[in-house]
């Protein structure tokens, strides 16, 4: 997206800045940058990526938050919104009452950001990633469902920028960060409702405890105590 106009701002003007409503403003070198309103798979892919950091993290019992919409800043008078960030719980609680825009300041890094790539790929390919890689971010991205791939960029401080690992249609992703969660391509690429993979699981729930519920009368029955097993 281009610019809104010519006028330029501070960090701070940014921060509290009110423009259309319903519109996110990215800003680069001043100049506010309003982004385009987000595919129903833009934001599905969004939803399914929160889901499962989230679910991971439960389920490993690692305090580290998944959100959408949070902005990092990546220079004096510049600040991105990754699709996706994935931060500390203490950097996390350290900006909930911070007034103004939510956007994590220098020095407050993610460890992971996600861009699904769209119409405008030189921001997420070239831009994106030289300013994400200039404040350390360890791991950065790039979903495409254009190009059927996804980038996973690591090692920011390399000579050369970020390293890439590219992962198409029929593989599993390994994350630097993360290397024991699980997702493929394909789910990322075109994701299930997270809705529907709740409900899923609250099933599977349910019937694990229908079944110990059956196992432990059956051993009350034999005279057991099922607790004692």
């Amino acid at each position: 997206m281009t610019p809104t106009s010519a006028k330029t701002l501070t960090f701070e003007e940014y921060r509290f800045y009110q423009g259309e409503p319903d519109v996110l403003y990215e800003m680069f070198r001043g100049h506010l940058i309003p982004m385009a309103t987000p595919t129903v798979l833009h934001t599905s892919i969004c939803q399914f990526l929160v889901y499962q950091f989230q679910r991971y993290f439960g389920t490993q019992n690692i305090s580290l938050v998944a959100a959408t919409t949070v902005g990092v800043r990546t220079e004096e008078n510049s600040s991105r919104i990754p699709d996706v960030i994935v931060c500390s719980q203490s950097l996390w609680e350290q900006a909930l009452n911070r007034p103004g825009a939510g956007v994590f300041d220098l020095g407050e890094v993610p460890l992971l950001v996600v861009e699904i790539a769209s119409e405008n790929w030189r921001e997420d390919y070239i831009r994106k990633r030289a300013e994400y890689a200039l404040i350390d971010i360890p791991e950065y991205w790039i979903v495409d469902p254009k190009k059927e791939r996804v980038w996973v960029l690591s090692n920011p401080e390399s000579e050369d920028g970020y390293e890439r690992t590219e992962f198409k249609r029929g593989q599993e992703m390994i994350s630097i960060q993360f290397p024991e969660l699980v997702l493929s391509v394909e789910q990322v690429l075109s994701p299930p409702v997270v809705e529907e993979l709740i409900r899923e699981e609250q099933a599977q729930q349910n019937q694990l405890e229908q079944r110990t519920e059956r196992l432990a009368a059956k051993l009350r029955e034999m005279g057991v105590d099922p607790d004692a097993v």
